[in-house]
């Protein structure tokens, strides 16, 4: 039998050391299918419930394996169906490559079933390669750029390739006038800046009194240079969400996630600083960076298009941070003064007692705060961790702490709903020997993760580990925006879009084969953490828990506070326990022991 198209591509992913495509078939992509027979399901065929799961999984797939996440559909639907998963990768710069089939060339331009000019609609979310395969001498130079490509830019890229194409015998480019032959490999290479570039950097740094640092996902790589800078100057370090794995949050001058799901210590740590030094970072939100003008600021980012945004930055360095950091940390000083230092581990400290307490806190029936803070003690030395949008990754971000191998992700950029079970998926298919975690509401479980429960019942026996632990946060309500109602807004709870219906997500887990239970009390949390992590299967923890407990932002301002109070004047349907848990997280602050500042105008201190 002679050699397809579709043979070929799979071959050229075999020699790429692709190992799996996460996938749905369809008979846009039939002769795919039909190679994936003939090469016994190499590279792995796996199988979502949805596209859109698909290409999260591959997202995932991606960010923890370190590896390009390919993900495939068919024509039309399915291929609209993998844009979302697409634009997470996008925005969270992850390497992924999408392979979508398209109707027959003979049919193009004539309104056939399926037919979208897929060009146009990856033209965006593919910008930096999407092209059609139209003849087999193209096959192997357009799959290659694309790997390539993605690996390089870490972005999106997308291979298009019509039905009767990949039906067609393969006959490689020959050496010969409009050819373009092409070859295998992505060599490493970690740029570095200047001397003279490295020299000014190093002259900011050392002028400054109070430094912070931001690190971010590209300094995940950097984690013994980074701790020695800080070190060096002094410095406390915040961590943007996408970063919350790059250093350990059990070192007592990080001050932990930045922003508006970010902790207390962060936000006084951009607030007090006269210097800052952000790595691999595009943290996008710069009203919890220092004022303008308040900090002179030096950038690390290994991308020159994403440096010099966000912040007035005097010297942006273009460069791998580890190899940076390396050559940067012999230029700097060390900090005479350990007073900004002592400071930033007091705040966090007393964050951290913070926590506890808020975690303390009774609630009707469970405080969700609690279920989260209740597994730090309990994380497997390599668990990987995903977390949903929405509520869920207010806690994540501020009650876990990561340390050594533990890995952590979510939508950073997107914040979409509905990576946080298909991004556990992935990271099990990358690590099948490491039990993985994903942190969900009932909003995203209900869009999103319901039906890959099913996936996961199909695959798990496979992993080496078959620890998969759903927990699901069980409040009936799509709470972050309920919140964001009240305390954007000054706006009551609505409950038609609000209100969501309670369902028995383990009775449905164990109707697929895996371990469920439903948990109600605070005395049961602990238990169930620790049957889940002890059973010989995936496990869904449905943990019904008090929407009312607030996600209070780092900084609390006066206008939110009154717009959240507000909303109580209008009538909002839960304002009695909104008041209620309100009131009793806060006041965690303000308990003996915790002598907390209120000499900043706007923030929690005027309360």
């Amino acid at each position: 039998m002679s050699k397809k198209v579709s043979d070929h591509l799979l071959e050229r992913l075999r020699e790429w050391e692709v190992e799996h495509v996460f996938a749905y078939p369809g008979d846009g992509i039939n002769g795919l299918l039909a190679a994936w027979g003939r090469a016994d399901d190499n590279p792995r065929f796996i199988q979502a419930r949805h596209e859109e799961m698909a290409a999260f999984q591959a997202v995932g797939y991606a960010k923890f394996s370190g590896k390009v996440g390919v993900c495939a559909a068919t024509s039309g639907p399915g291929a609209v169906h993998l844009l979302n998963g697409l634009y997470d990768a996008k925005l969270d710069h992850v390497p992924v490559v999408a392979i979508v089939g398209q109707t027959n060339r003979s049919a193009m331009g004539g309104s056939y079933q399926q037919e979208i000019d897929l060009l146009s609609l990856y033209k965006d979310v593919a910008s930096d390669f999407c092209e059609m395969v139209t003849v087999p001498e193209q096959l192997p130079n357009v799959l290659d750029r694309a790997m390539r490509t993605a690996m390089s830019r870490r972005s999106v890229t997308a291979v298009i390739i019509p039905a009767d194409v990949q039906e067609l015998d393969y006959s490689p480019p020959g050496h010969a006038f409009k050819m373009v032959p092409s070859s295998l490999g992505m060599p490493h290479y970690a740029p570095v800046p200047g001397d003279e570039d490295l020299t000014r950097a190093a002259e900011v740094l050392n002028a400054g009194e109070k430094v912070a640092v931001l690190v971010g996902q590209g300094a995940r790589g950097a984690r013994q240079e980074v701790m020695a800078v800080a070190d060096r100057l002094g410095a406390g370090v915040a961590k943007a969400l996408l970063g919350k794995d790059a250093l350990d949050d059990d070192l007592p001058y990080v001050t932990g996630s930045i922003g508006l799901l970010g902790t207390r210590p962060s936000y006084e740590l951009m607030t007090g600083c006269d210097t800052l030094l952000v790595i691999g970072s595009s943290f996008p939100y710069t009203q919890f960076l220092p004022e303008f003008g308040q900090a002179r600021a030096v950038q690390i980012d290994i991308d020159p298009h994403m440096v010099g945004m966000r912040y007035p930055f005097e010297v942006n360095l273009v460069g791998d941070a580890r190899e940076t950091l390396a050559r940067l940390l012999p230029l700097l000083d060390s900090a005479k003064d350990t007073g900004w230092r002592k400071k930033i581990e007091k705040d966090t400290a007393r964050w951290w007692e913070v926590m506890r307490r808020r975690a303390a806190v009774d609630a009707d029936p469970v405080n969700p705060e609690y279920v989260v803070h209740a597994l730090n003690d309990l994380l497997p030395e390599n668990v990987i961790l995903s977390s949903d949008s929405g509520s869920a990754a207010n806690w994540y971000a501020r009650h876990l702490k990561l340390r050594g191998a533990m890995r952590g992700s979510l939508s950073g950029t997107l914040a979409t709903m509905g990576p946080g079970v298909p991004y556990a998926m992935g990271a099990k298919f990358a690590h099948g020997d490491r039990p993985a975690i994903a942190l969900v509401g009932d909003g995203a479980m209900q869009m999103n993760g319901m039906a890959e429960l099913i996936t996961i019942a199909k695959y798990y026996r496979e992993w080496e580990d078959p620890r998969l632990i759903v927990a699901v946060l069980n409040n009936q309500d799509l709470n972050q925006v309920t919140w964001e109602m009240r305390a954007m807004e000054g706006a009551p709870q609505f409950e038609a879009s609000q209100s969501l219906p309670d369902f028995p997500y383990a009775d449905f887990a164990r109707l697929a084969g895996l371990e469920g239970l439903r948990i109600e009390k605070p005395q049961d949390v602990r238990g169930a953490w620790e049957t889940a992590l002890a059973a010989d299967r995936p496990c869904v923890l449905d943990f019904v828990t008090d929407p009312a407990v607030p996600p209070i932002p780092p900084h609390a301002t006066l206008d939110q506070i009154e717009a959240a109070a507000s909303s109580i004047l209008k009538g909002d349907s839960d304002r009695a326990g909104m008041v209620r848990q309100g009131f009793k997280a806060k006041v965690q602050e303000f308990l003996p022991g915790n002598h907390h500042r209120a000499d900043r105008p706007g923030t929690e201190g005027d309360t």
